[in-house]
């Protein structure tokens, strides 16, 4: 059989093996696709896999002998999933692989805007504090966490540890989900405090964004949601890019309501020229990296080539089609 990754550099730029998919069939690798090479990699092909190539309705239609995508990710919007579903077509996807490090990146833009480790790393490397007459200096403002309220918008595995994390360093840690929240969640985090989203906007200092991207989500954060924010409220986002309306939050920025911003994700990437985000102050931009170190990809390796070995024998898990 063979199985065919359409765009395989992101998760494997050459620093881990595909061994796991050649255990499987033949394999065939393709760094990136563009659209027009789609039919003829996939011609004759009943297995694919893919990260960004996107798989409309009308693609799939001219693909008769596709029966098996595997989305080398937790996102599987690239995927028509109501075209696969009507057509026999299984769709996987990768759950939760990113759990760790997704929340380490949350705690990282976190610390970076309160410490700015970045820029005083730089003013030492460019002299500044050779020049200096004291034992210290500080550029800017820096901030102490410890008692600060972090609100938490969306609660599930990522946003549960982000919550520990915050907690051991001393925030009080608000959430509220659009789902419901269920006995056994306020068992496993007795540290957060479950809220409406009205008192999360109000309340808190740093706001942190773990939701899906949804009609509902998508322009969430607008000039209205900023207003009910207190002044100088941080923002982080490590869900998605579309969740924030980035002129509403640039804008903020510049007349200082949103103190500062932290975020893994935008709404078009590779980031545009034209992205507002990269002319405003106090902007920690990430290029989509949370889920990016090492091991995390090797974990999301494995549980891919795991689907596609249940698909195979019969007994397909993490299917979303």
């Amino acid at each position: 059989m063979k199985i065919v990754i359409l765009d395989g550099y992101t998760e494997n730029p050459g620093d881990i093996s595909w061994a796991p998919f050649e255990k499987l069939g033949e394999l065939v690798v393709y760094d990136y696709t563009a659209p027009s090479e789609i039919f003829e990699r996939l011609s004759g092909v009943s297995v694919c896999l893919t990260n960004k190539t996107c798989f409309p309705g009308e693609v799939l239609e001219k693909l008769p002998n596709l029966k098996y995508i595997g989305c080398l990710s937790t996102g599987f919007n690239v995927v028509d999933v109501d075209y696969c579903r009507k057509h026999g077509i299984t769709v996987t996807n990768i759950p939760e692989y990113a759990t760790f490090a997704t929340a380490q990146m949350t705690i990282a833009l976190l610390l970076e805007i309160a410490n700015k480790v970045g820029h005083h790393s730089d003013l030492v490397h460019d002299g500044v504090w050779t020049k200096g007459r004291d034992f210290c200096f500080w550029d800017g403002d820096l901030t102490e966490l410890y008692g600060k309220t972090l609100g938490l918008f969306g609660f599930g595995k990522i946003a549960s540890r982000v919550s520990r994390i915050a907690s051991s360093l001393g925030m009080n840690v608000l959430a509220c989900r659009r789902s419901e929240i269920t006995e056994e969640m306020r068992k496993t985090d007795p540290q957060v405090t479950f809220v409406d989203e009205d008192t999360l906007w109000k309340e808190s200092d740093v706001i942190s964004f773990h939701c899906p991207l949804t009609p509902t989500t998508t322009g969430l954060v607008n000039a209205e949601i900023i207003a009910k924010m207190k002044d100088g409220v941080i923002l982080l986002n490590t869900s998605r890019g579309p969740v924030l309306d980035e002129a509403a939050v640039a804008s903020a920025l510049r007349s200082g309501k949103i103190s500062a911003l932290g975020a893994d994700v935008v709404s078009v990437e590779p980031i545009r020229e034209s992205n507002p985000l990269l002319s405003a102050p106090n902007t920690f931009l990430t290029p989509h990296i949370a889920w990016a170190p090492k091991e995390t990809r090797l974990r999301l390796m494995d549980v891919a080539a795991g689907n596609l070995s249940s698909y195979l024998n019969g007994s397909p898990v993490n299917v979303v089609s």
